[in-house]
């Protein structure tokens, strides 16, 4: 992953943890040798000039990205899983989802329309259930 120690971490959003991330449902991954192999998908055909190969930290937030998360899940994560220090936790995991959404390759929901659609999906399996 990328660091950059001139970015503050006071001058991100305050609406980025609210925000849930998860990945594009446009991509194909997988790992290979200890990397992940990300390669999106256009047209229902992989674009093989565009892949992308992840390290061992960027893979485990692949990872944890399969269902959607918050950056504070995403942090947690990195803190526990590499003993690193909260706040450089935070700034690349912070950096490293801005990379990704840069090129498509996660999506961004708010916490509230998360929780809402999650909310609909629920209500309708359960109407549907009933008329069974």
């Amino acid at each position: 992953m990328l660091q950059n120690p001139n970015n503050n971490l006071d001058s991100r959003s305050e609406t980025e943890d609210a925000r849930i991330f998860v990945r594009s449902q446009s991509v194909v991954s997988r790992r290979v040798s200890g990397e992940t192999l990300i390669v999106p998908v256009r047209g229902k055909v992989g674009d093989l000039a565009s892949i992308y190969s992840f390290n061992e930290v960027a893979s485990l937030i692949w990872q944890w990205l399969e269902m959607p998360r918050d950056v504070s899940d995403l942090v947690s994560a990195v803190e526990r899983e590499y003993d690193v220090d909260p706040q450089q936790a935070q700034q690349d995991v912070s950096i490293f989802l801005n990379e990704l959404l840069s090129v498509g390759l996660v999506e961004v929901r708010d916490a509230m329309h998360a929780s809402e659609a999650e909310w609909t999906v629920g209500r309708d399996a359960l109407a549907a259930a009933g008329t069974r």
